[in-house]
């Protein structure tokens, strides 16, 4: 039997840690932001190696689901795939009746202040769907109604602040076998990174596991106070 878990997060949050935490597991094989290269193809988001990420990837959102619900590479038990929900254009089609339903649904959030604070710095003037919360929310409600169930939903402090509890709850609830791998993997690259991995990824090349939660008492900038609110 086979799980393929999509992970919503939104940015500046332990996404590509947690996609080591989970390609650490030699029964899973992961997937790293499958649908930016059309997010970067279909808006004017100016990110670093823009053009080399949509000739790299595919950017055509079809195919790329038609990939994400097909057969699990390397026929692992496990496809973790780590989703940014603001990469959920309105023309991909969001019905988790539809392609979604092939995929178990967990949903990544960090307290929004902290959030705010740090993507501000790298996204001048983000607006409410640049922090993929309406896409999140969205995508929750629905699974929800679907399932009759409340789908995960893991706080990136708890797992920094205890990761082998918050990960081992995550694992029970998807019921899938707690792996202690999960807690620590080795520094560098992967091949399943993206090719955008050398602008965004040193911190994460350079660690070895979770790093342990630190407050940030910093506000974002005055004009972003009313998106925060």
């Amino acid at each position: 039997m086979t799980i393929r878990i999509a992970m919503w997060s939104g940015p500046r949050n332990i996404s590509t840690a947690m996609l080591r935490s989970w390609g650490s597991r030699a029964d899973s094989y992961v997937t790293d932001e499958p649908l930016y290269s059309h997010y970067l193809d279909q808006t004017e988001v100016d990110h670093p190696g823009r053009d080399e990420v949509i000739a790299h990837h595919e950017r055509d959102w079809q195919k790329v689901v038609a990939w994400l619900t097909g057969p699990v590479p390397e026929g692992r038990a496990i496809w973790y795939q780590k989703h940014m929900a603001h990469h959920l254009l309105p023309q991909i089609d969001r019905s988790v009746a539809g392609w979604l339903s092939g995929l178990t649904h967990a949903f990544l959030i960090r307290e929004p202040r902290e959030m705010l604070t740090s993507l501000a710095k790298v996204t001048p003037n983000p607006k409410l769907a640049d922090t993929g919360l309406p896409q999140q929310l969205e995508l929750f409600e629905q699974v929800r109604e679907r399932l009759g169930t409340v789908p995960p939903v893991v706080d990136s402090k708890d797992v920094l602040q205890d990761p082998r509890r918050a990960l081992g709850r995550l694992c029970e609830v998807l019921s899938v076998p707690w792996d202690e791998a999960m807690l620590s993997w080795a520094p560098g690259r992967r091949a399943t990174d993206g090719i955008w991995a050398k602008y965004w990824y040193d911190a994460v090349e350079r660690s070895t596991a979770f790093e342990p939660y630190r407050e940030r008492k910093e506000m974002p900038p005055e004009p972003l106070l009313p998106l925060l609110a």
